[in-house]
Protein backbone atom coordinates (compact mmCIF):
# COMPACT_ATOMS: atom_id res chain seq x y z
CA UNK A 1 0.00 0.00 0.00
CA UNK A 2 2.76 2.34 -1.04
CA UNK A 3 1.01 3.76 -4.05
CA UNK A 4 0.67 7.55 -4.41
CA UNK A 5 -1.68 9.18 -2.75
CA UNK A 6 -2.34 6.55 -0.16
CA UNK A 7 -1.88 7.61 3.47
CA UNK A 8 -2.43 5.52 6.50
CA UNK A 9 -5.31 5.84 8.55
CA UNK A 10 -4.90 4.60 12.07
CA UNK A 11 -7.29 4.64 15.39
CA UNK A 12 -5.98 5.41 19.24
CA UNK A 13 -6.79 7.07 22.14
CA UNK A 14 -5.62 10.22 23.26
CA UNK A 15 -3.34 10.27 26.84
CA UNK A 16 -2.16 14.08 26.48
CA UNK A 17 -3.43 16.70 25.43
CA UNK A 18 -1.98 19.44 27.10
CA UNK A 19 -0.20 21.00 23.59
CA UNK A 20 -1.71 23.66 21.63
CA UNK A 21 -3.02 22.43 18.51
CA UNK A 22 -1.55 19.13 19.33
CA UNK A 23 -2.48 15.67 20.90
CA UNK A 24 -0.87 12.35 21.35
CA UNK A 25 -2.35 9.04 20.32
CA UNK A 26 -1.78 6.24 21.62
CA UNK A 27 -2.18 3.07 18.88
CA UNK A 28 -2.41 -0.53 20.10
CA UNK A 29 -1.63 -3.32 17.40
CA UNK A 30 -1.52 -7.12 18.28
CA UNK A 31 1.51 -9.00 16.48
CA UNK A 32 2.28 -12.77 16.57
CA UNK A 33 5.60 -13.82 18.90
CA UNK A 34 7.96 -15.32 16.39
CA UNK A 35 8.87 -18.20 18.78
CA UNK A 36 6.12 -18.88 21.04
CA UNK A 37 3.32 -17.90 18.54
CA UNK A 38 0.98 -16.28 21.00
CA UNK A 39 -0.66 -12.52 20.57
CA UNK A 40 1.45 -9.98 21.91
CA UNK A 41 0.25 -5.78 22.54
CA UNK A 42 2.58 -3.52 20.82
CA UNK A 43 2.01 -0.03 21.20
CA UNK A 44 3.31 3.59 19.47
CA UNK A 45 2.45 6.89 20.40
CA UNK A 46 1.89 9.59 17.68
CA UNK A 47 1.83 13.50 18.05
CA UNK A 48 -1.26 14.25 16.04
CA UNK A 49 -2.45 17.80 14.82
CA UNK A 50 -5.86 18.97 16.15
CA UNK A 51 -5.86 22.19 14.98
CA UNK A 52 -9.43 22.79 17.08
CA UNK A 53 -8.47 21.37 20.11
CA UNK A 54 -11.41 19.12 20.11
CA UNK A 55 -9.46 16.12 21.63
CA UNK A 56 -9.96 15.35 25.15
CA UNK A 57 -8.16 12.66 27.39
CA UNK A 58 -9.62 9.21 26.55
CA UNK A 59 -11.32 9.74 23.72
CA UNK A 60 -10.99 7.45 20.94
CA UNK A 61 -9.76 8.76 17.57
CA UNK A 62 -8.53 8.27 13.87
CA UNK A 63 -5.85 10.22 12.36
CA UNK A 64 -4.44 9.60 8.88
CA UNK A 65 -0.89 10.69 7.78
CA UNK A 66 -0.25 14.06 6.88
CA UNK A 67 2.79 16.45 5.80
CA UNK A 68 4.94 17.29 8.24
CA UNK A 69 3.62 20.01 10.86
CA UNK A 70 6.75 20.43 12.70
CA UNK A 71 9.77 18.06 13.91
CA UNK A 72 7.36 15.41 15.61
CA UNK A 73 4.19 15.92 13.81
CA UNK A 74 3.48 14.31 10.78
CA UNK A 75 -0.48 12.86 11.62
CA UNK A 76 -3.60 14.79 11.81
CA UNK A 77 -6.86 14.29 13.88
CA UNK A 78 -9.37 13.11 11.06
CA UNK A 79 -12.07 12.44 13.59
CA UNK A 80 -13.56 11.97 16.94
CA UNK A 81 -15.30 8.39 16.40
CA UNK A 82 -16.14 8.24 20.21
CA UNK A 83 -15.53 10.61 23.52
CA UNK A 84 -14.25 8.85 26.85
CA UNK A 85 -12.86 10.16 30.84
CA UNK A 86 -9.55 8.74 31.10
CA UNK A 87 -7.15 10.37 34.29
CA UNK A 88 -3.82 9.76 34.71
Amino acid sequence: MSERGLRRRLVGTVVGNRMDKSALILVERLTKHPTYRKYVKRHSKFMAHDPQNLCEMGDKVRIIESRPFSKRKRWQVLEILSKGNLEI
